[in-house]
């Protein structure tokens, strides 16, 4: 039986989580500016928006700008991009649990949180 590299079994896994996690935030960020997947402004809770300096739509295109760049970031230096948009994906999860609704969008964003965590540490060992 042919021995396979660790790091040769591992990377397209690696491949396919470092492009999921780079380019879904990069289009989620860009869909703050277009609204197309969905108006991201209804995921603001009310109290959220009143502690805002910016108008809501605003605020969402600076957290688009955001997430474009930490889009970019996972796929040029997955270790410590992946670790930006697990703790991107649990502060947006949190914010929406404290917020009292979509809790259901708050469960998959914690999950794909523990995912973008993995690619982390797949990243240094494949890398």
């Amino acid at each position: 039986m042919e021995s396979i590299n660790l790091n040769q079994a591992i990377r397209p896994t690696f491949n396919l989580l470092r492009l999921t996690y780079g380019l879904v935030p990069i289009v989620a960020g860009l869909d703050k500016f277009t609204n197309l997947i969905t108006n991201w402004e209804h995921y603001l809770s009310p109290k959220m928006e009143g502690m805002l300096p910016l108008q809501p739509h605003t605020f969402m295109m600076v957290v688009g700008v955001i997430e474009i760049i930490a889009g970019v970031i996972v796929l040029l230096k997955p270790a410590v991009g992946a670790i930006i948009v697990a703790a991107w994906l649990t502060l947006i999860a949190l914010t929406l649990i404290f917020g009292g609704h979509y809790f259901d969008v708050a469960v998959r964003d914690l999950v794909m949180a523990i995912g973008a965590f993995s690619l982390s540490r797949i990243a240094k060992i494949v890398a």
